[in-house]
């Protein structure tokens, strides 16, 4: 059919934010469908649902650990996945200012991730949710994990909202965190307590990335094994570390990798500098980050 064709063409052709938002778009469709048909037919789509969703009792987890991941692709309200989408296409552009795609992905991932971790040993560590079952899913914590990022990176990036004008995206930050928190108390406070999680990861990943450290690396190695293992590649496992000792002396010594020169800028970080000057202009930039540029500028002089 000619519409799946252009649905195909177009998540091929377009960019990780808009595969992202397809891929949450497309799980909510499939699994209206489901629901739709067992309707139809005087069965029960909860089951879909329930094998999709994340609980919070660890035996039930352990039957079906992919709801770690699962979950942040689940939306079952049309009201959830269309705030989460719009919320995640407006802050995905402002990120994808900064960093890139696999960046982004990650983010989204761990952001969920975090989430997930800290909404399971909310429900199994703190006495006020002990013997409660719940279920979590939608993108939230990976929406806010993105948002939080970009919001840590560049704290004076101003965005416009209908009635309040230009706002610092810090702000929109500490509410978006303050609502969580303050919504534990409330109706969902599982979906609040992922929030947080999500805040957390987001700010770790810009924090890192300013001391030069990408925390999303592994895991988009990780991933990029994968994929060439499916494209008919080899698999290698991902080497995240200096080898061993003992790898090091079987090594001829001419094999040995040359120390980086201190004061060297890497390729990832002069791309984040230019790409801070391109939306804040050079005065923007830190003492330190000016010295980098500089120093790249030497470098690259004939």
């Amino acid at each position: 059919m000619a519409f799946i064709d252009d649905i195909k063409r177009s998540y091929l052709q377009g960019s990780m934010l808009m595969r992202l938002i397809y891929i949450n778009i497309g799980v909510f469709v499939l699994l209206h469908v489901v629901v739709l048909i067992a309707f139809l037919f005087n069965m029960s789509g909860d089951k879909l649902l329930q094998w999709m969703e994340l609980p919070s009792n660890l035996r039930l987890l352990l039957t079906k650990p992919w709801t770690l991941v699962t979950y942040m692709f689940t939306h079952y309200s049309l009201l959830h996945i269309l705030f989460n989408m719009l919320w995640l296409y407006w802050l995905g552009r402002i990120f994808m200012e900064f960093f890139s795609s696999k960046q982004l992905a990650g983010v989204y991932l761990l952001g969920g991730l975090g989430g997930a971790v800290l909404y399971l040993l909310g429900f199994n560590l703190l006495p006020h949710f002990a013997g409660t079952n719940m279920h979590l899913l939608g993108a939230s914590a990976s929406v806010i994990a993105i948002v939080v990022a970009t919001a840590v990176y560049v704290p004076d990036y101003k965005i416009g909202l209908l009635f309040l004008g230009e706002v610092p995206l810090k702000w929109i930050a500490i509410v978006t965190v303050a609502i969580a928190l303050f919504g534990l108390e409330a109706d969902n406070p599982g979906g609040n307590i992922a929030h947080i999680g999500g805040a957390i990861v987001g700010a770790l990943f810009a924090l890192r990335i300013k001391q030069g450290k990408d925390i999303t690396r592994p895991l988009n190695a990780v991933i990029d094994a994968f994929v060439g293992l499916f494209n008919g590649r080899s698999f290698k496992l991902p080497k995240f570390n200096k080898p061993s000792k003992a790898t090091r002396k079987a090594e001829p010594a001419a094999a040995k990798p040359s120390p980086t020169p201190p004061g060297t800028v890497s390729e990832e970080e002069l791309d984040i500098i230019l790409g801070k000057i391109k939306v804040s202009g050079y005065d923007a930039l830190t003492d330190e980050e000016k010295d980098k540029l500089f120093k790249a500028s030497r470098k690259r002089t004939p």
